[in-house]
């Protein structure tokens, strides 16, 4: 079957493949294989040379489903191997034989709609796993996460609202509205007035089709399109600023509808399968992301043959014609090189592929200059160790009224072992790992935003934000006193006056789609690998990277003249009980008209 790849607005007119059985049946939303063949072992170098520049997760899918097609890769990157999702150690933390105390990028979480991520992670060896990395990977249900807010509030549930009625209700426009009313009104306090309004918008994008959804709700911001401006303090907090920020590290008022609407068809479509029996919603590794997952991966594919050179820093593509000639190549000693290749595949994130984009380069491909006017904004991890053991619900909170809208995860929670005996000097019995993804919003300890914070004041106020979500029932969850180290991401440097970030985070802001380059250039022999190509998952998370390389894999087998079996795409499908109203709306937008259920 051919790759399936979108690069505007299509309908999909059939239903893709048969459903699940039983009570999932009508549910959809199953992400169907696009290329089915299964790719062989390492065949020999019989594919060329192929350069691949970045080592985070768009790199390494890159190098790993090259290699298995016969293809002799190197991989280049100007720090560690494993990008923004690498364990960074607390440097002068061990002792005794023990393991430095595990920092994370931030509180990394996967979902059971990563599906090329788990592929991918199925196809790394791991000892004693039957399902390589995969399995290690804790799965944990919709209902586990906790939603604390501070000021007595009652926590919440922002995404879809852990339903305790029939499923089978939500499957037309009018009982999903009903249900999803009724338990924001239970779960956020939100008025019944506006918590009708805010389930009818949802069910207005789930019955869009994908014309209405790249022809208009692309354009609209999130922040419009569910009327946030003169609404309650609390259906702000929730629906407009606690989903973008906290789920998807988006700003409520740049980040797109179809964005953010995407988003929160996959979280609802997930959720009714794990109602349904189905895989539960939300998963974490079960130990530091180095240990659990890229260190096998990296021993993997060295052993397909693959040649990794860190801490070589990609500083330009070399020109010849209308085709790439060569990389420059600075190496850790201070030199530089050109490294030559057939085919070369920028991983590299935005910021730095497109500073990269020499003005020959922007000529023979527009599409490159495009991404000029992409948005980039920041989601970091703080880490702090600690010493006691935390018992913070499940183990995953997200504050979705705290200023810098955080997100947390307690290590010990979901990694077996004895952490003291694993990790640093044995004073740290647990790790908090927490994302800030709202660097812009003075906090509440010292009324600044974290970008104009020092490092320590980050802490502090990060701290005290926890605290007040945490603490504020009488409970003290989260005692003064118990942090013991603490290592805020080293991507963040302070300048005397403010922070700077050196690997921040691409936003899909209001009509980005078309400023995004897919993954095959108009350069012949230049593809690209990261999370700004345009994809069906269409977020900057790990799974868009990995769908990306993918497409990138798959242009070259296609310039090759390659024999060997396609890469494997996936595409989500949206609730399949919804499709008629989907199919309905082709015509109301072909004629101007609005969605049926667009009450405005």
């Amino acid at each position: 079957m051919a790759e399936q790849h979108r690069n505007g607005p299509t309908r999909r007119t059939v239903l893709r493949g048969a459903a699940a059985a039983g009570a999932a049946g009508w549910l959809g939303g199953v992400a169907y294989p696009a290329q089915a063949a299964q790719p062989p072992r390492r065949a020999g170098n019989t594919g060329g040379r192929v350069a691949v520049l970045g080592a985070g997760i768009g790199g390494l899918v890159t190098a790993h489903e090259l290699a298995e097609r016969g293809f002799q890769v190197t991989v280049f990157d100007r720090k560690e191997l494993g990008g923004k999702s690498r364990t960074i150690a607390l440097p002068e933390s061990a002792t005794g034989g023990r393991a430095p105390l595990p920092g994370e990028h931030g509180a990394r979480g996967f979902t059971s709609f990563y599906h090329h991520t788990h592929d991918t992670m199925r196809r790394i060896p791991f000892s004693g796993n039957r399902n390589g990395v995969y399995d290690n990977l804790v799965p944990f249900s919709v209902g586990d996460p906790r939603y604390p807010r501070a000021h007595g509030l009652p926590d919440g549930f922002p995404m879809m609202f852990g339903f305790y009625a029939d499923p089978s209700e939500l499957l037309t426009p009018q009982g999903f509205t009903r249900v999803m009313s009724e338990s924001f009104i239970r779960d956020a306090a939100i008025p019944p007035l506006e918590a009708t309004y805010l389930a009818g918008r949802m069910a207005v994008y789930l019955t869009s089709c994908d014309e209405r959804r790249f022809g208009q709700w692309e354009h609209v911001s999130w922040w419009n399109y569910i009327g946030a401006a003169g609404r309650s303090r609390q259906y702000r907090s929730l629906a407009a600023t606690g989903l973008t920020r906290a789920l998807v590290a988006a700003k409520e008022t740049k980040a797109s509808t179809r964005t953010i609407g995407n988003m929160a068809e996959a979280f609802f479509t997930a959720m009714l399968q794990e109602l349904a029996g189905g895989p539960k919603t939300y998963e974490v590794l079960n130990g530091p992301t180095n240990e659990a997952w890229l260190d096998p991966w990296v021993s993997h594919l060295r052993g397909l043959g693959v040649e990794f050179n860190p801490h070589h820093e990609c500083r330009g593509f070399v020109v010849d014609g209308d085709r790439i000639g060569g990389v420059r190549i600075g190496r850790p000693d201070g030199s530089s090189t050109v490294e030559t290749a057939d085919w070369y595949v920028s991983a590299m994130p935005t910021d730095r592929a497109r500073a990269l984009w020499s003005p020959q380069m922007r000529r023979l491909d527009p599409a490159l200059a495009a991404m000029d006017d992409l948005y980039l904004d920041w989601m970091n991890g703080l880490q702090m160790f600690v010493t006691e053991r935390l018992q913070l619900g499940h183990g995953y909170n997200i504050y979705v009224d705290a200023p810098w809208r955080l997100t947390s995860y307690t290590q010990r929670a979901f990694w077996p072992g004895d952490y003291p005996r694993r990790f640093g000097d044995g004073t740290s019995l647990d790790g908090l790992t927490i994302d800030i993804a709202d660097w812009d919003t003075p906090g509440i300890l010292f009324g600044k935003p974290a970008k104009l914070c020092t490092h320590d004041e980050i802490f502090q106020e990060t701290w005290a934000q926890l605290a007040a979500a945490l603490n504020d029932d009488g409970k003290v969850e989260l005692p003064d006193g118990i942090v013991h180290r603490w290592m805020l991401d080293p991507g963040i440097t302070w300048d005397g006056s403010r922070n700077n970030n050196d690997e921040p985070l691409l936003v899909n802001t209001i009509g980005s789609w078309s400023k995004r380059p897919t993954a095959r250039t108009a350069i012949p022999n230049l593809f690209l690998a990261a999370d700004y190509v345009q994809t069906n998952f269409d977020l900057a998370t790990m799974e868009g990277a990995n769908e990306a390389a993918r497409h990138a894999v798959n242009g070259i087998l296609d310039a090759a003249g390659s024999t060997a079996p396609r890469a494997k795409t996936f595409v989500r499908e949206p609730p399949a009980a919804f499709e008629p109203f989907r199919q309905a709306d082709v015509a109301r937008y072909r004629a101007g008209q609005p969605n049926l259920f667009d009450l405005g």
